[in-house]
């Protein structure tokens, strides 16, 4: 982790900078210590897709196959059906 932070860092850094450029990640460890009551780290953990965004993806695609056109999930899928 540490030897691409210290990569990132020097891509960033230009001539004209006159300081020395760190980069500091927190690790997906620390994040759960930091926020014990919330584990909603897909964003940053990459573990895709949390419960929620299964139930969503459930419906819309039973909302799709039954052509129904009510609720948020129709949005999402109308440019399935235009062939976009």
């Amino acid at each position: 982790d540490e030897e691409i932070s210290d990569k990132i860092a020097q891509m960033l850094t230009t001539e004209d900078i006159g300081t020395e450029v760190k980069i500091v990640y927190q690790s997906i460890g620390d994040l759960h210590r930091a926020c014990p009551n919330n584990n909603g780290d897909w964003y940053f953990s990459g573990n895709y897709p949390t419960p929620g965004g299964n139930r969503l993806v459930n419906n819309a695609f039973i909302n799709f196959i039954e052509n129904s056109e009510s609720g948020s999930f129709q949005y999402t899928l109308n440019f399935l059906k235009s062939g976009r």
